[in-house]
């Protein structure tokens, strides 16, 4: 009979292929962070199989100017791997983002000029955040759809006018090119990237691993509600966000709120709609759906635990609210998001 736990032809396949090489570009005044937060994010990549391997999906390479460290611009010196002239054949370069790319003209040029001569032999390129300053001089993104720090959008815009620049998104793809927004979004676009390489369960597991969600999509804005949320308010609404986020399952009718901010319930259901264009009720309710999709892609919830935890008061009552929203039933979405403790499709 069979070995039920024998390794399959198709996964012996995939232990035998050799890791993708991805490369990091870096240089002075790089955001650390942009470099550091995919690195690990590749490197906890790894085909877990039955019969006990642990194979690594990727190697990464930090690509220097030079042979010589650099200083990032929170002041942490780096060594790279390698440098620009023996720099190794790449599956996949990755551009951070960092002052010098935006103030300095020859480190611009340096790295433009160089990803302009490798592109043809990459099957993708990357940039996070910044990183788009030393991408967008080659040529190669005009006229695609690109978006970098929010902050930077419209300084962007104004020095490459043949990009089609999204301010919101968090990560956006067109043809072999991929820029994302600040920092935190180089890890949304390395999970997104390791997904299409290995799939949803591989992407998962790295997610767990770094304690992040599986991905936010890459058009969702990047601000997110509650943020936006607080950055619009400078007076008793500022802390009030935040505190909802961590308390789902509690009371958050109109009154409790109300009450939160010291206001009457007419009076505070009035200024939150002016100045947030929404009620109080629409608001909880898109926060709850929204951790909600979350946990529903978690090993052993069920659409009942779901629905309590986020503080529904029946799970039919949070079935109508999530298909509403979200245009599928959660059982259905739980279905094809949702991964075993290994990592293993349900």
């Amino acid at each position: 009979m069979a070995d039920l736990y024998a390794p399959s032809l198709e996964s012996l396949a995939r232990r035998q292929m050799n890791p993708r090489r991805i490369g990091f570009l870096g240089y002075d005044d790089v955001q650390t962070l942009d470099i550091v937060g995919p690195v690990d994010a590749f490197m906890a990549a790894r085909l877990d199989e039955r019969d006990g391997s642990d194979d690594v999906c990727y190697e990464t390479f930090i690509i220097g100017l030079s042979d010589k460290p650099f200083v990032s611009e929170s002041g942490i010196t780096l060594k790279p791997h390698c440098s620009m002239k023996t720099a190794p054949a790449l599956d996949t370069l990755i551009v951070p983002g960092g002052r010098s790319l935006r103030v300095n003209p020859q480190i611009r040029a340096k790295i433009s000029e160089w990803i302009k001569l490798r592109a043809a032999r990459i099957r993708r390129i990357a940039s996070v955040c910044t990183g788009i300053y030393g991408l967008a001089p080659t040529g190669l993104l005009d006229g695609r759809k690109v978006t970098t720090h929010w902050r930077f959008a419209q300084d962007l815009s104004k020095s490459f006018p043949k990009l089609r620049v999204n301010a919101n998104a968090l990560f956006l793809k067109d043809g072999p090119f991929y820029t994302s927004a600040g920092i935190t979004a180089g890890i949304d676009l390395s999970l997104a990237l390791i997904e299409e390489d290995y799939g949803a369960a591989a992407a998962l597991a790295v997610a767990r691993d770094l304690v992040v969600y599986l991905k936010r999509p890459g058009g969702q804005e990047q601000y997110s509600e509650p943020l936006q949320f607080q950055s619009k308010s400078t007076d008793r609404f500022a802390d009030l966000a935040v505190w909802m986020q961590g308390h789902l399952h509690c009371d958050l009718s109109l009154e409790s709120l109300a009450k939160r901010a010291c206001l009457g319930s007419r009076h505070f259901s009035r200024r939150f709609k002016d100045r947030f264009a929404t009620t109080p009720a629409a608001f909880v309710e898109e926060l709850r759906l929204n951790e909600a999709r979350q946990r529903l892609s978690a090993a052993n919830n069920t659409i009942e635990t779901v629905a309590a935890s986020v503080g529904f008061s029946s799970a039919d009552a949070f079935s109508r609210a999530f298909e509403r929203r979200f245009g599928v039933k959660p059982g259905s979405y739980r279905k094809h998001f949702a991964f075993g403790r290994n990592g293993v499709p349900r």
